[in-house]
């Protein structure tokens, strides 16, 4: 009986894959520092974006990965097929170049975190972090890979630890997060701009529905170039998708409240560099001696954790985009020798986001600029991704449902008004 039960518990883990993996993703270190920089500016005033953002991510999310299980490939090679060059050339260059940017903000963020521990220089800590990557990315097998990216997830327990052994005006806390907050000013617009850009954001669209195709090809689901898709298939998806983005968005609440509580109302309203962001989980520590030092241990640990797990997933997706685009091969599971574009990207991205770190750019302002800039390159891609999915001719019976198009449509005009508003006030 005993047996049985841990098969069905392991079977049930089994599902969670790219759904978890990009749901992590998404509070890399750009989400973690505009979450605290969100928390230290105005309170609990914008605690509601996590729940009512849920619903808008999952959908849009699910499309991606339905797009890639149904067509057996990648957005980019989706809109190749389907759409004109100038379209695709489009889609492609905004995902290579604001993930690049992301990639060098990331690296950046990493080793500011490591100095909080490390008397080392910056530039060898950027470096160093890099080589890893790389190394990682170009010489593991994805059956690896993935496996790494799972467990790297597990560093976002310290914030929801946080969040609740410390004292909580929960009335005022869960009115904050059940009745929008709005200020119709730049700061405000700015910041939650980065918000919605650094969750719904470019490249988890094409990293989930790519790795959706690389479980296919893993498992045989894909002969003669189509996909053998099924409910069941979809089902699952949809499984490991809602829990993936269902603890990525709890994160999210806990990094905002976490930073309201400890930072905003201790008066800290600007997070500078990656030494304030980390006293946000000092409460954590507080009874051990040395807490200032635990606490930026934490802090560097799970930002340098994130940042191993982001990174390859930004350089991962921009190189299948551009894979797609130019018919090269393009999988996790092939070795350098047989897939020298999609590696050569993969390269070539990650060591032009470590040179953007020699540009005297702050490392934890970059992040949050890199979130406003993803918050409006979102729009345009969210507009295909919408078209795609419900299209009868590409979807066939797994086109987008009444539900479905409401809540993207809906992702589409609140992420488009935020930009536009953004825009006209600067």
């Amino acid at each position: 009986m005993y047996k049985k039960r841990l098969k069905k518990k392991w079977k049930w883990l089994s599902i969670l894959g790219p759904g978890l993996t990009t749901g992590a993703a998404d509070d890399d270190p750009s989400g973690i520092a505009t979450y605290a920089q969100t928390g230290a500016q105005f309170g609990y005033g914008q605690l509601w974006t996590a729940l009512y953002m849920l619903p808008f991510m999952t959908a849009v999310q699910e499309s991606c990965a339905r797009i890639g299980l149904v067509t057996g490939k990648g957005i980019a090679a989706v809109v190749k097929q389907h759409y004109s060059r100038p379209v695709l050339y489009f889609v492609v260059g905004l995902v290579v170049v604001a993930n690049t940017i992301n990639i060098g903000a990331d690296i950046g963020a990493m080793a500011a975190a490591a100095q909080l521990l490390l008397p080392l220089p910056f530039i060898a800590l950027t470096f160093s972090f890099t080589g890893t990557i790389l190394l990682l990315e170009i010489f593991t097998s994805y059956h690896v890979y993935s496996r790494i990216l799972k467990w790297l997830a597990l560093t976002l327990f310290a914030y929801p630890i946080t969040a609740f052994i410390i004292d909580q005006p929960w009335e005022t806390v869960l009115k904050a997060t059940v009745i929008p907050h709005f200020e119709f000013n730049f700061s405000f617009l700015f910041i939650i701009t980065g918000v919605f850009g650094t969750t719904i954001t470019p490249y988890m669209f094409f990293w989930e529905a790519s790795q959706e195709v690389e479980e296919e090809q893993e498992n045989g689901w894909i002969e003669n170039g189509k996909a053998k898709i099924s409910w069941n298939l979809i089902h699952a998806m949809r499984k490991d998708n809602n829990i993936g983005m269902i603890v990525s968005e709890f994160t999210t609440w806990c990094i905002l409240l976490v930073a309201a509580t400890v930072l905003h109302n201790s008066g800290v309203r600007d997070i500078k560099n990656a030494a304030d962001a980390a006293k946000a989980l000092e409460p954590l520590v507080h009874s051990f001696p040395n807490a200032g030092y635990l606490s930026k241990l934490i802090f560097s640990v799970g930002i340098i954790g994130l940042g191993l797990l982001a990174v390859p997933v930004l350089s991962g997706s921009a190189a299948y985009a551009v894979a797609e685009a130019f018919n090269w091969k393009a999988s996790l599971n092939l070795k350098l020798n047989k897939a020298h574009g999609f590696y050569g990207i993969i390269m070539i991205s990650t060591l032009v986001g470590l040179a953007m770190n020699f540009i005297g750019i702050d490392p934890v302002k970059a992040l949050i600029y890199t979130a406003v800039m993803n918050g409006v390159a979102a729009v345009p891609l969210l507009f295909l991704i919408i078209k795609i999915a419900a299209n009868d001719s590409i979807m066939g019976e797994y086109k987008s449902g009444w539900l479905s198009k409401i809540l993207l449509w809906m992702t589409f005009i609140i992420m488009g008004g935020s930009a536009i508003a953004l825009i006209v006030l600067i």
